[in-house]
């Protein structure tokens, strides 16, 4: 619990609407998407600027309080809940979208904002900002987690994206890290090394993102096949050629049949693969989908869907989009424990075939997609939490899977970070390193009271 006196201490930093001991406030930033178990914080506070949250981090370090920034809790890995209680500091009302600046490509803005609203602001001027983790995620989230989604094959995830940040350390002191310029070889990557801490070494109150134009033509096509190896296979070739898609997507059967009864999207119930290509000129993506169309028909392609319209792409992306709420909505009253790894994507089809024969091999309800292009494989497993035996066998499952991408070279969390579930499996794949990462916690960090509980073991 935190001292009387440090929350009357807080009361004088904030007003009545922006600070709440309140249970209902305190449960709601308790949880995320994840499966894991809810812990609700002492405190929820709004910050509206940098020196607001200074003042709480020193007033926090100084009495070993535990601090947790909250952005839309979309994350599915428990990355913000506050497991040790403590202060939360939700930015939902640092919001601005501070400079655009065309002339350079970039925005600055405060975490808070929503990544689609910042690209419905950017649309108008031809730009946008690549990563799409589907949900509406803040900025100051995806930075937090690094956050990538369908368009990482091309694009690139969060890190690939932030020019400099704005950061309050442990201690209320404020530093600037990056610069605007596109390039520097000028000291230690300090910015990029806060992308994907989860909030853990320091909490970012501004960003300066870089932008792309918006792609002037875009071609999709829907691909389906006897066998999930055939699809596989086909990433495999289609990356290997160099025929860069701007997003390339596994759909296994029993996806595209619960998308099907949910959206009357009419797919063929096989393994599929749905892919878009962007670039400035018609003729030349033709002829790039001439040569998808090839290399599907040569591995066993049942089926070549292409040409669509934009309304009809649209349905097809919003549905891959809410593939997770569909599996939920379709299995009410049942837990869920999603699986996210990535591989090499020479090993993508093994790994896909591994996890598919498990499923069996278990008798372990669950569903198989994922980002097939960047070699990112997700699982929905299908459990009861309040079962002992249904959730203990779910979790086996996930270690077996999460092993086996590690002996493929791979990584335990392609995109949902660390956070509470993967900690386990952070000495398995970073072995001595490991170590290192500590160290660089203590530094930031000595008395841990930044988001504790989260990355290591």
């Amino acid at each position: 619990m935190i001292p009387s006196s440090v929350l009357d201490q807080l009361k004088t930093y904030f007003p009545q609407n922006r600070y709440s001991t309140g249970e209902s406030n305190r449960n709601l930033h308790s949880c995320d998407e994840s499966f894991h178990t809810p812990s609700p914080p002492d405190v929820v506070l709004w910050p509206v600027s940098s020196e607001e949250v200074q003042k709480v981090l020193a007033l926090a370090n100084d009495h070993k309080i535990p601090v947790t920034a909250w952005g839309a809790g979309t994350s599915l890995e428990g990355n913000p809940i506050p497991v040790r209680g403590g202060i939360v500091l939700n930015f939902n009302q640092m919001n601005h979208i501070l400079n655009l600046r065309l002339a350079d490509l970039q925005v600055d803005l405060e975490p808070g904002v929503i990544y689609q609203d910042l690209n419905e602001h950017c649309r108008p001027h031809g730009l946008f900002f690549p990563p799409d983790p589907g949900a509406r995620a803040t900025i100051g989230g995806m930075i937090g987690n690094n956050a990538s989604g369908t368009r990482t094959v091309r694009y690139g995830a969060t890190r690939d994206y932030v020019q400099a940040l704005e950061v309050v350390l442990v201690d209320g002191s404020l530093v600037r890290l990056g610069t605007q310029a596109v390039k520097s070889s000028s000291g230690y990557d300090l910015c990029r090394l806060f992308v994907g801490s989860e909030g853990t070494l320091g909490i970012v109150t501004q960003a300066t993102l870089r932008l792309v134009g918006f792609p002037e033509h875009f071609m999709s096509a829907v691909a389906t096949f006897s066998t999930t190896r055939q699809a596989t296979e086909t990433v495999h070739q289609i990356m290997i050629g160099g025929l860069s898609p701007a997003a390339l997507e596994l759909l296994t059967p029993e996806v595209i049949s619960l998308l099907n009864k949910e959206r009357d999207l009419g797919l063929v119930e096989a393994p599929t693969l749905f892919m878009e290509f962007h670039g400035v000129g018609e003729q030349a993506l033709s002829l790039a989908l001439d040569m998808v169309q090839g290399i599907c028909r040569e591995n066993g392609g049942t089926g070549f869907l292409s040409g669509m319209g934009l309304s009809e792409r649209n349905r097809l992306w919003e549905a891959r989009h809410q593939t997770f709420e569909t599996i939920k909505r379709a299995h009410p009253g049942f837990s869920f424990l999603i699986v996210d790894i990535a591989v090499p994507i020479s090993r993508y089809s093994e790994m896909v075939e591994f996890a598919r024969e498990l499923l069996i091999a278990k008798g372990q309800l669950g569903y198989v997609f994922g980002h097939a292009g960047d070699g990112n494989l997700h699982m929905v497993l299908v459990c009861k939490r309040t079962e002992t035996k249904s959730w203990q066998k779910a979790q086996e499952f996930n270690q077996a899977v999460v092993s086996q991408a590690l002996r493929l070279k791979g990584t335990a969390t392609g995109e949902h970070g660390i956070g509470i579930g993967k900690r386990i499996f952070m000495e398995a794949e970073h072995g001595p390193s490991l170590n290192l990462m500590r160290r660089i916690k203590d530094l930031f960090d000595p008395n841990h009271i930044l988001n504790p509980g989260k990355m290591f073991p």
